[in-house]
């Protein structure tokens, strides 16, 4: 009776040990051909035009640089934070002239970068066939794409994902279109 259990033991033993051994190699990346330290690859999801023009009672101007000649604006109503990382939302452009330009774009944080999805031309949204993704220039006169990713839409590479967060960054009195830098308080300079 005891060299049973015995012989028992050293099987089950041994089973719990093959056990063990083929559970860790279940998860090996060169095994299951998943690397976790890989990149992850963007998937962006569907993009619909906006149905509206921009709301006359949502527009907010913004600051974007002392060389630029043009006045800048953004449809709080519009700004959508989407799953797959990119803010979408409605720009306003005019010109000194008084001209204006909307468009319906995206920003992408993790990647810094832009995309024109389409204008607001005669009344209708007319989507952009060319659309592709842009990097967002920093050093330029209109940098508002830089403004609005670095002052609103992004933390740092991440996406700002609560809309009271974006709206109060927008607010012309605190609003500097750059990344604000914070003392060691974290008071902004």
């Amino acid at each position: 009776m005891m060299k049973l259990s015995n012989s028992s033991l050293r099987l089950s033993t041994l089973g719990l040990v093959l056990s063990l051994a083929l559970a860790g190699c279940a998860g090996d990346p060169l095994e299951s051909g998943v690397d976790p330290f890989a990149p992850m690859v963007f998937k962006e999801g569907a993009t619909a035009m906006p149905l509206n023009p921009p709301n006359k009672a949502t527009i907010q101007p913004f600051y974007v640089s002392q060389q630029t000649i043009f006045k800048f604006a953004v449809d709080t109503d519009s700004i959508l934070i989407g799953n797959d990382g990119i803010t979408r939302y409605i720009v306003i452009l005019t010109s000194p002239n008084g001209n204006s330009q909307v468009q319906y774009e995206g920003i992408r944080c993790d990647s810094f970068q832009w995309r024109l999805y389409g204008t607001f031309e005669n009344s209708a949204w007319q989507e952009n066939p060319l659309s592709t993704w842009r990097t967002i220039q920093n050093n330029i006169p209109n940098r508002y794409q830089a403004a609005l990713a670095q002052g609103a839409f992004c933390n740092f590479n991440n996406q700002e994902k609560n809309i009271k967060n974006i709206i109060n960054s927008l607010n012309p009195n605190g609003f500097t279109g750059q990344i604000k830098p914070t003392n060691s308080f974290g008071v902004i300079n």
